[in-house]
């Protein structure tokens, strides 16, 4: 993967074994301490990961970024080793998360297929509200598809989420109106 400033703040990429930041010790917005303490987290996250800074000469802020690293690294380390924990990698592939994404949609297209016959039986309001939920979940549905095909599977997973919560309300409505 190689991207600009994308796996700075808040991106949970456990596959991540290797980041490389380039200029490190050019100033700026990008390289200051906490950047680089975030950029640096990346490759946390995977057992063997591994980051390389290239710069002429380490600035204050990679300094910062280098003893903070080491300083989580020796806690981690303490902590594991106290509790006989042996982190094992993630081994988690793209075939996995569309592998997930398709039986979503296959349950979703089930709850929804049960959903028809309900609505027969309701009242004209919950029938409507029924209809409402079921057609908000299609569209979060082919938004899911859409952002996984796209491989934006962190956007995909928070759809995913979305529409999980709304096929359990939907199967509430089944139960309440059953």
């Amino acid at each position: 993967m190689v991207g600009i400033n994308l796996l700075r703040e808040g991106l949970d990429l456990p596959e991540v074994s290797l980041v490389a930041i380039l200029d490190a010790d050019k100033a700026g917005l990008l390289r200051s301490a906490t950047s680089l303490i975030q950029t640096i987290g990346r490759a946390a996250r995977n057992v063997s990961g591994q980051v390389h800074m290239y710069a002429d000469s380490i600035t204050p802020a990679m300094e910062i970024a280098i003893n903070e690293t080491n300083r989580r690294r020796e806690k981690q380390v303490s902590y594991n080793k106290e509790r006989g924990l042996d982190p094992q990698p993630l081994r988690k592939k793209i075939a996995d998360i569309t592998d997930s994404l398709v039986r979503e949609s296959l349950e979703t297209q089930a709850v929804i297929a049960q959903s028809e016959a309900l609505r027969a039986s309701l009242p004209p309001k919950a029938s409507r509200a029924l209809t409402d939920l079921v057609t908000l979940i299609e569209e979060l549905s082919a938004s899911m598809q859409t952002a996984a095909s796209e491989l934006q599977f962190e956007v995909a997973a928070r759809y995913r989420d979305e529409i999980t919560d709304l096929r359990r309300e939907l199967r509430a409505m089944k139960e309440a109106g059953a």
